[in-house]
Order: C-alpha cells, then structure tokens, then sequence
C-alpha cells in the first residue's frame, strides 16, 4: 500500500504539465515569497471553498491565472513587472496551492466560476486578465461566461479539446496513461488524503477536459492576445484556431518557445502583454494588410 501511494505521489508531480515546468524553476533557490507572503495573504469564502489570493500594486484591476498543479508563485517574474501599474489580483485555483475543493469532480467551467465569485468579493467591475496553459482556459471561458468581467485578455498555452489534434501525441499518450494508472491505484488504497483525491482530479480534468467549440469563443467580446510557441505542447495549429474564432484577437507565436514562455522568456512576454493591455484593438482591413 505505500508502495502504490508513493508511485502515484510521484506520477502526479510529474504529468501535470504546466505544473512540471513551474515546479522545476521554482526548485532553484527563491528568496521571493509570492504565494506566501503573509503580509498579503488572504482567504476569500466562495462556493463551498476557501480561495487564497494575494493582491500586489495599485491601478487598473489585473487578474493573472494559474495552471493546472500550479499556484501564485508560478508568476514571480510577472508580479513585480505588472504591478509597478496595476492592481495584480492573483488566486490558487481551487484544489491547488493553498486553495481547498469540496468537490468530487472538476471542470474548468468550475474553476472559471470560482474566479467570477472571487472577483465580485472583491468588488471588481472588471479586470484585465492573463491566462497561463489552464489558467488560459479559465480565462477564455471566463470571457465567454461573464463578458462584461474581462477587458482585455492574454492567453497562452490554452487548448479548446484534450485530443491529438490540440495537444502533441506523446503529451496526450502519457497524461491518458498515467491517469488511467491513477485512478487504478486510488481505488486500491484505504482512506486517501485529500490532497491525493484532488491531485487525481486534476489529472482527470487534463486528461478529459476542456470541450469547447471553436464557434462559442465568438461570444468573446474583448480584444485577446493569444500566444504560443512554436515548439509548445499545445499544436500551433490548435493557437491559431483560437485566434481565428475569437473576434478582436491578435495571434502571437513565439520561436524556439515550449509551453514555459512566461518564464524562458520572461521579459518579452512582460513587455508585449503590457503594450497589448495599453492600446486599443487595431482591426486589420483591406488594403492595411500591406502596411
């Protein structure tokens, strides 16, 4: 019996993707306490949950999401750069982080709703908002559920489907193994912990979830900026349909980038979401695709 709890203990830090890459930047040495900084640390009451956020610098409201595994230190690099301008609002999704779950199942219509909840505790009219992988997600859903919430949008690694035409084959092969040897091995050991339960949960939602119609993205009202890289999990293929359906978007796809482009490549990423966030929505037409 242990022996299956530490194996499943260690699959699950590994396949969640976003989570991978995070955890392993964040393993170097970090004197910054972004996600546990008492000082700003609090916990909002929500939909049966107890959500931590934290809120950093002053202006126009900016909420930054998470991906799947995730939490507020994810975007350490992010937080000092947006916050010298805006009021950066960020949250541990539910079940992540230092967020509970009180449920037995999730989806990212959930997550995006938790978000939605969070915003009107805090008073928030709305915000612009960054999406990173399954944060990218919940912030395309959350745009589409609640338009009048989100003012500008940047979203980067997300996917519409969990199949082989939206995720690299070996990616979608091995996150559908290891959950399926998962949830085999759940069912094996007496009382799991909470924290077990939920990180199969999330490995179920990234196996199964999202599904989203590209022609939903329509209801989208707010100009987005879609990103990618070209070497991302997530097909650039699958990117641009998502700019494609979104009705004001911009596509950007990064060169030699994988899924961590907020982190490798931090500084771009920082500096072209700030000028998106600052001007208008440029509409490209007719003879201006020669300038």
């Amino acid at each position: 019996m242990k022996r299956i709890k530490a194996l499943l203990t260690i699959l699950l830090a590994l396949v969640i993707c976003s989570g991978y890459a995070q955890q392993k930047e964040t393993a170097k040495k970090d004197t910054n306490t972004y996600g546990q900084n008492k000082a700003v640390g609090k916990y909002a009451e929500i939909r049966g949950i107890k959500m931590y956020y934290e809120i950093y610098g002053k202006g126009e409201p900016l909420l930054i999401i998470h991906g799947n595994g995730g939490s507020i230190k994810d975007f350490r690099y992010q937080i000092p750069y947006f916050a010298k301008k805006y009021k950066v609002i960020l949250a541990d999704s539910r079940a992540q982080g230092k967020s509970n779950n009180d449920k037995d199942s999730l989806s990212y219509e959930m997550l995006s709703d938790d978000l939605n909840a969070l915003m009107d505790q805090l008073k928030l009219k709305n915000a612009n908002v960054i999406g990173w992988s399954d944060g990218g997600i919940e912030g395309l859903l959350l745009a589409m559920r609640n338009p009048d919430k989100v003012k500008m949008l940047a979203v980067t690694g997300a996917n519409l489907w969990p199949d082989t035409t939206a995720v690299y084959p070996y990616i979608a092969d091995l996150v559908m193994k290891q959950n399926v040897f998962t949830a085999d091995s759940l069912k094996k050991m007496k009382n799991p912990s909470r924290l077990i339960k939920d990180q199969v949960l999330l490995l179920h939602l990234l196996s199964y979830e999202p599904h989203i119609k590209p022609e939903a993205l329509h209801k989208i009202s707010c100009p987005t900026l879609v990103i990618g890289g070209d070497h991302d999990v997530i097909n650039p293929e699958h990117t641009m349909l998502i700019a494609k359906n979104i009705p004001q978007s911009y596509l950007w796809i990064l060169p030699n980038s994988g899924h961590s482009t907020p982190i490798y490549y931090r500084d771009m990423f920082n500096r072209v979401i700030g000028d998106f966030f600052s001007k208008p929505y440029r509409k490209i037409e007719k003879w201006d695709v020669l300038k």
